[in-house]
């Protein structure tokens, strides 16, 4: 339910902004507006405000909207109204309204941002958990523990690292960019004030997903590996480990934090020569109230998506450190308009390298993805869900710019030819051009509603 009523909630919330931007900017250039549509099919609430001629509704299937102005196209105008019509407004006021939809997703997104960067998130520390093995952070040096507290790309200045979500973000503008990165480690740990540099121009990365992460080695934020909660009749309970335990060595192997802790379980499954999986039992080093403890765990085999994999059923890191990243009014505000443009570079990018070949078409995501990530992200609490409706916004502002004839790019793109060649597009090419954006965002839905159904079976 709560992912239902969340959906509906994001959807309705971005589409309203996006209409009432066309809606706003029509009125300010003196064009009649007869209908304002949050959703298409039959009307669940109609209504009119006091000395408008606007007719208000909320339809049926949530799932777009609509503005409907004054135009000699669509239907007769009265000629005393006729200057009222969008058809015949000047070039700029048409293209002003067309514009002023994705616009206002634009801003929204750049409201809410700011909103998140005054009222503080709280996010991981950026410090590093152990990289992965074989990795460009291994191979760059990095161990774990280590604070990241400055970063630039090549050629540009360090900035401050505010949380490690401030620098998975520059990781995946890095990787997804083919630039380089330049770490400047503090703290506390041997190694403070050093310098180094992931090469993530040879990553060639074409998405940005797990895989990804894992050929740069930092995966998450450093967590003590110590024990949490503990199912009953568990490997980890059979095998006398309590809450609080924190593991320093399994066998031979120092344990630096939560994911290698992981990592060594994973490591206990053995394949016996008759092809079978088998766990071997581990040697654990733990300190528990002060007093150092070995104990023999057995971890034992449970089905995990398709797969036996061993598990001592218990969590098994503590919560990372956290803080604040709050800024002041100003400082918020620019934030909030950089993450935007940030994010409509990278979607930008992403759906350019899309085209070309040079990224994967499971990027494309379609309602049953949003519908799940909002249900989520809203079970996380407000912050989480404004930080999802703001990244939606943008997608959704930065598609409709798109130049597809059916989208509000396409309109512009017609807006630009009337303006080189001063008349505008053939009732034929229209319809051609209509026809074919048509069958392009036909394509796209369908795919995305595929990668969708890939995700959620998967």
């Amino acid at each position: 339910m709560l992912t239902l009523v969340s959906f509906v909630v994001t959807l309705g919330i971005l589409i309203a902004v996006h209409e009432y931007g066309h809606y706003r900017v029509a009125v300010a250039c003196g064009i009649k507006v007869l209908k304002f549509s949050i959703g298409f099919g039959k009307p669940i609430y109609t209504w009119k405000l006091k000395n408008k001629s606007t007719e208000f509704s909320i339809g049926m299937l949530p799932l777009g909207g609509y503005v409907k102005m004054l135009d000699e196209r669509e239907a007769p105008v009265d000629p005393a109204e006729r200057h009222l019509a969008f058809n015949t407004q000047p070039l700029k006021s048409r293209a002003a309204v067309v514009a002023a939809g994705p616009a206002a997703n634009l801003l929204l997104a750049v409201l809410l941002y700011a909103i998140l960067n005054w009222s503080g998130l709280q996010e991981p520390k950026a410090v590093l958990a152990s990289p992965v093995a074989g990795s460009l952070a291994e191979k760059a040096g990095l161990r774990g523990q280590e604070t990241v507290v400055q970063a630039a790309f090549e050629g540009d200045a360090l900035q401050e690292v505010r949380s490690f979500e401030d620098l998975r973000w520059r990781l995946t503008q890095g990787a997804l960019d083919g630039r380089d990165l330049t770490l400047v480690l503090g703290g506390d740990n041997p190694g403070a004030g050093r310098t180094v540099q992931l090469a993530l121009s040879t990553l060639g990365a074409p998405e940005a997903d797990a895989q990804l992460f894992r050929k740069i080695g930092i995966l998450g934020p450093w967590t003590r590996p110590e024990i949490g909660n503990i199912m009953a009749g568990s490997a980890a309970e059979k095998s006398g480990l309590h809450a609080g335990d924190v593991v320093v060595r399994i066998g031979d192997t120092v344990i630096m934090d939560g994911r290698h802790l992981r990592e060594a379980i994973l490591a206990s499954a053995l394949t016996s020569s008759d092809g079978k999986t088998v766990v071997r039992p581990q040697s654990w080093q733990i300190i528990r109230a002060g007093q150092s403890l070995v104990l023999q765990v057995t971890p034992e085999l449970k089905p995990v998506n398709g797969a036996m994999v061993p598990r001592i059923e218990a969590s098994v890191d503590a919560p990372a450190e956290l803080v604040t990243v709050r800024y002041g009014v100003i400082d918020g505000l620019w934030q909030g308009a950089v993450r935007t443009w940030q994010v409509s570079a990278l979607t930008l990018r992403m759906m350019g390298k899309m085209v070309t070949g040079q990224a994967s078409l499971k990027n494309l995501s379609g309602p049953l993805t949003i519908a799940d990530y909002a249900g989520k992200s809203a079970s996380l609490g407000l912050s989480y869900y404004l930080t999802f409706l703001a990244l939606v916004s943008v997608s959704l502002g930065v598609l409709n710019l798109l130049p597809l004839p059916v989208l509000d790019g396409g309109h512009l793109m017609y807006y630009l030819w009337e303006a080189i060649t001063g008349r505008g597009v053939s009732d034929a090419w229209m319809d051609r051009l209509q026809r074919g954006g048509v069958a392009i965002l036909l394509g796209m839905m369908c795919v995305a509603l595929f990668n969708d159904v890939t995700r959620l079976l998967g």
